[in-house]
């Protein structure tokens, strides 16, 4: 029977960094399997699942624009560092029991299928994590604005984006002490606060589609459960008045 959740429908935005776990590159194979583990876990609990997970673990494109690299050219191949990854989950997603499906906003079609929004909520329906690859398939674009755009286009309940930190800080709580941790705030709030939530292009949409964002820490085992029973966990970011 399936444990009792506030939420019926969810997209977790997960960073490649948070992949590498201690490491420096690439995919930590501890921490990819915790992270299915807690993902399967949620769906067995009666949650539809969608995953957008970034590629800054293999490779950023922003950085090589930055040094000389052409800005259009260095992004595509950060959309195929995200495609590696979601690969990468799914195989991790499988071996745990679950059913996933890659689906990738740029065409590769021996390795995954296309994103197509009936489809991807057609295998939410049926049970099946979505694993949504590839960015929003556009240059220009991070993987907190797909995460974003594909929590509206598959009507999800909650945008969840997992880090390394416990909530939103006023300010770096590593460097300065006096940091006071934010419960809740709304999405004007962060934007005029200059709050590095995620960039001001995913906010924007967040607010203008009134989908709530939750910000928590993925290193603490069983956060993303308690959640989902509707435990204050992190910080919420809402539209509109509190």
């Amino acid at each position: 029977m399936p444990t009792e959740t506030k939420y019926k429908r969810i997209l977790l935005k997960l960073s490649g960094e948070a992949l590498m776990g201690e490491a420096d590159y690439g995919i930590d194979p501890k921490v990819i399997q915790r992270l299915a583990r807690e993902i399967l876990e949620i769906q067995r609990a009666g949650v539809q699942v969608g995953v957008v997970i970034g590629g800054g673990n293999i490779f950023r494109g922003e950085g090589l624009a930055a040094s000389g690299m052409d800005r259009v050219t260095g992004d595509h191949m950060g959309m195929l560092a995200t495609v590696m990854n979601a690969l990468a989950m799914q195989d991790a997603l499988e071996k745990v029991g679950a059913y996933a499906r890659v689906m990738s906003a740029i065409p590769i079609h021996d390795v995954c299928e296309d994103f197509i929004r009936r489809r991807a909520i057609r295998h939410l329906e049926k049970g099946r994590i979505a694993l949504f690859a590839a960015g929003t398939g556009n240059p220009f674009f991070t993987t907190d604005s797909a995460a974003a755009l594909r929590a509206i286009e598959i009507g999800a309940d909650l945008l969840l984006k997992a880090t390394k930190v416990d909530g939103v800080y006023s300010a770096d709580p590593k460097k300065d002490a006096a940091a006071q941790r934010y419960e809740r705030l709304t999405y004007d709030e962060v934007i005029q606060r200059n709050l590095k939530v995620m960039d001001t292009s995913a906010i924007a949409l967040c607010r203008d589609n009134r989908i709530p964002l939750r910000i928590y820490d993925m290193t603490v085992p069983g956060s993303l459960l308690r959640i989902m029973r509707g435990e204050a966990v992190g910080t919420l970011v809402e539209s509109g008045n509190r």
